[in-house]
């Protein structure tokens, strides 16, 4: 090993990639980079992320100019939209072709749509470590493809891993159900893949707790990794104020997954405006994606313009270096989610760095709730329903035009406990250690 353990990332999604989990990816390489290892990341090419889920070329700029960025090829035929690159096959019989392609994807690995990169990634990850030895490998979820690269190293060269999961492979962190039967080839996998990690991380208590009960032998190398805010990204901190003079911006950043109950949001947004004072004139500004691809979908779009008149509007997208001018906005945020009690969204940590006020909408038993339990100015529905939502809303209000500078100070102080490094450095401490170890 050199002055310097080299680590190779493995991510899927990596700037330009615009999906939710690239922040954390991003934080991650870069914190690596930041306490003095060589970081070498090993990700998609760059027109994937053009092609199908969106790019964020501000967000690009943000890579640690010392981390190498070693780009490989993917290929994701079922989503190729270009009719000129279809085979006969497939225009005859788009339906028998798509039932084909799945079994295809799922031969080399258990993941439809991304199985056939497994041996794109492990021939690449063996050629850097043959050009710069690898001392830690840390591979990151979705898509569960990406262990296979680390272990391929592990086993071949005895390289440790880490497993950085951002949801579950196995649980279903909406329903709480599980994906996977035990025999299942995912299941088995993902339990090969435990037994020989030095560590996996998870972003919730709730989530690692419900792997240790299916791995307790391999329970003390689990640990929660808590996302975390970005410094040198959130928006400004410091005290706006309370606002007297005008309406209120209530605010939404981040992707409007299918899960999120727009609707309910919507129908309680009124209900709002008609029954509060504090509310008249008030505008609800959602920005990003409505669905998980470039294009929004069409129905989001449409309940979004059906309150056109009561203030709510849709932004677009939001590049990640321009999000502090959106929150600029904002005199409130909503955090909108799906029910899971699994499921805490980056998204809440951004939120706790402004200091301002929070409406939840989103099931009280979700584990944003544990992260948010404390916060002076957080306001969660009581339930999914329109009128929840109106309370809610109106209770926010009313503290954004009245909250003192002492409730908006303890609001700044809470959320700073969620700067993403203190979240990643104890573990990345720990890791290196642990590498030096073996060095000497």
């Amino acid at each position: 090993m050199t002055d310097r353990p080299h680590l190779l990332y493995v991510a899927w999604g990596f700037p330009p990639c615009r999906g939710g989990g690239v922040y954390r990816a991003l934080a991650t390489a870069n914190r690596f980079a930041a306490l003095g290892w060589k970081v070498t990341v090993l990700t998609a090419d760059r027109d994937t992320f053009f092609r199908f889920t969106g790019a964020d070329l501000t967000l690009e700029e943000r890579v640690d100019p010392s981390v190498e960025v070693v780009r490989v090829p993917f290929e994701w035929p079922i989503l190729e939209a270009d009719l000129r690159k279809w085979s006969k096959r497939r225009a005859q019989n788009p339906k028998l072709w798509s039932k084909w392609r799945t079994k295809q994807d799922q031969i080399p690995f258990p993941e439809t749509g991304y199985g056939p990169w497994r041996s794109v990634i492990e021939k690449a990850a063996e050629q850097i470590h043959k050009a710069n030895k690898v001392d830690l490998t840390v591979a990151t979820a979705n898509p569960h493809v990406a262990f296979t690269a680390a272990y391929h190293l592990h086993k071949k060269f005895q390289v440790p891993y880490v497993m950085d999961y951002r949801d579950a492979w196995l649980l279903d962190v909406f329903t709480g159900d599980r994906l996977h039967e035990p025999n299942s080839r995912a299941a088995k996998w993902e339990k090969k893949l435990v037994e020989s990690a030095r560590e996996v991380w998870f972003v919730n208590d709730p989530i690692k707790e419900w792997h240790e009960k299916l791995y307790p032998a391999q329970a003390s190398r689990m640990h929660t990794v808590a996302n975390g805010f970005d410094p040198d990204l959130v928006p400004d901190t410091a005290d706006r104020g309370a606002v007297t003079d005008r309406p209120l911006v209530f605010g939404y950043v981040g992707t409007v997954s299918p899960k999120v109950p727009l609707a309910d949001f919507v129908e309680g947004w009124k209900l709002a405006r008609e029954q509060s004072e504090e509310m008249a004139g008030a505008k609800a500004k959602i920005h990003g994606y409505l669905g998980y691809y470039a294009q929004p979908r069409a129905d989001m779009l449409a309940t979004i313009n059906s309150a056109a008149e009561a203030g709510v509007s849709y932004e677009g997208p939001v590049g990640k270096a321009e999000i502090a001018k959106a929150y600029d906005e904002f005199d409130a945020q909503l955090l909108m989610l799906g029910k899971g009690r699994y499921v805490t969204s980056g998204k809440v940590f951004e939120y706790l760095a402004t200091g301002l006020p929070v409406v939840s909408v989103h099931d009280p038993e979700n584990a944003a709730s544990d992260v948010l339990r404390g916060h002076p100015l957080w306001f969660p529905v009581s339930e999914v329903t329109p009128e929840a939502i109106a309370a809610a809303l109106i209770e926010a209000a009313h503290a954004a035009r009245t909250a003192d500078e002492g409730i908006r100070a303890k609001a700044r102080e809470f959320g700073a406990s969620y700067r993403r490094d203190l979240q990643l450095d104890p573990r990345i401490e720990s890791l290196a250690a642990s590498v030096k170890e073996v060095a000497a």
